[in-house]
Order: C-alpha cells, then structure tokens, then sequence
C-alpha cells in the first residue's frame, strides 16, 4: 500500500471550488457542503502552522464567454452563471477560512492546473505533493488530482475532505467511493482529514491552532 511521505515545506493544501454555488443554496451545492467547510478549516489551520501553503481554487468564467470553450456546448448557461466572474455565487463561500498568506485561483476549468499558474506557483516553491480537498468529488477534485499526478506530484487525495451531490441518477455516496476506488490505484493516496493531520503533527509537533485572516493573495 501505498504511503507518500509528507515533508510540510514542499506540500500544499490545493482546496478546490469551496464556492458558494457548490457549497450550498443552487442546484450545484453538496448536500455536505456545510459541514465540509468546517473540516476543511480544521485541516487548514493545521497546515498553515505546519508551514503547508494552501491554495484556493475558484470556477471562474469570463462574462463575456470568451474562455468557454466546449464546456458552452455541454454545460447549460443558467449553470455556467453560477460560477461566471461577478456573480455572487461565483465567490468562496462565506464560512470558509482564507488567510492572508493563502493563495486563491481562477480557473476555467474543471482542473486547476489547466490554463493557470499553478504548476509554476508549486514549483518555484519546492513543493512536490499536494492534498486535494473540495467540491465536487468526481469532477474539479478527481480532475485536479489526476493533473497534478500526471505533473509528478505526489498526491493525497481526502476521502471526507471532498463532498460531491447526485448525479445522473447516480447517488452522492457512490460517486464518493467510486471516484476514490479509482484515483487510489493510479493517481493518489487516499487519506482521511484526521491521517493527513496526525502526518503532519507528527513531524511538527505542532498542535494545528492558528488565526485565519479574511484577505488572500490573489492570482
């Protein structure tokens, strides 16, 4: 079985999509978005102690359409508004904890490492693994992870620190399964919030508190 060391200084936090169209209140929303909120700032502040960065990820559409691409085709547009530059839904969710140290993307596609800085923004500081986090499980998360395996990162992706809803008929608890069954032959390490925690404070010795601010370096 596979166990990847965790080294804080060349780690991130990558935690995607924590928007507020895809934690609660649209037709995108987790059912589990809320309490995932809650998780994921547990998790955070102990990597922001351990030295971790964490980084943001945001679904972010132009308004004029221009970087839709084939997802315009697929994708209906009352539902690509929700994540569309200026929209309110299109922010990260109130609830969830952004320091000022975090770093938060925009993306224009499911995965964060596609048409963005993220690989460069890793690299230039040392970092070679990456804890994915975030919504929706099988689609923004599975993709990010995938991307950042294929790029030679060492990835742990967290079973209960990711969250996805209904789909296709297909209910939420089994595309959670289904997605982790999958990238845990190939892509990643599947790991519990709590395991990747108990890594972490193993070799800090940290006890994980800290002080989020509400400000963030945007990218």
């Amino acid at each position: 079985m596979t166990d990847f060391p965790l080294v804080p200084t060349r780690t991130a936090l990558i935690n995607v999509d924590m928007q507020r169209c895809f934690v609660e209140g649209s037709p995108l929303a987790s059912p589990d978005g809320l309490a995932l909120v809650d998780r994921i700032n547990q998790l955070a502040a102990v990597c922001r102690d351990a030295g971790i960065v964490i980084v943001h990820t945001r679904g972010w559409m132009s308004p004029d359409g221009s970087n839709l691409g084939v997802m315009g085709e697929l994708v209906p547009p009352f539902i690509v508004d929700l994540y569309t530059e200026g929209a309110a839904s299109a922010e990260l969710h109130d609830a969830l904890e952004v320091a000022a140290a975090d770093v938060v993307l925009n993306k224009p596609r499911y995965g964060a490492f596609h048409g963005t800085d993220l690989e460069t923004i890793l690299k230039s500081r040392g970092i070679d693994t990456a804890i994915i986090s975030g919504i929706a499980t099988n689609i923004c998360c599975d993709t990010t992870a995938r991307e950042a395996a294929q790029r030679d990162f060492r990835v742990f992706f967290l079973s209960d620190g990711t969250a996805t809803k209904e789909m296709n008929g297909v209910p939420a608890d089994e595309l959670q399964r289904d997605t982790c069954a999958s990238l845990g032959m190939v892509f990643a390490q599947i790991a519990t919030i709590d395991e990747i925690i108990e890594k972490i404070r193993d070799l800090s010795g940290g006890t994980g508190n800290t002080h989020s601010q509400n400000e963030a370096a945007s990218v």
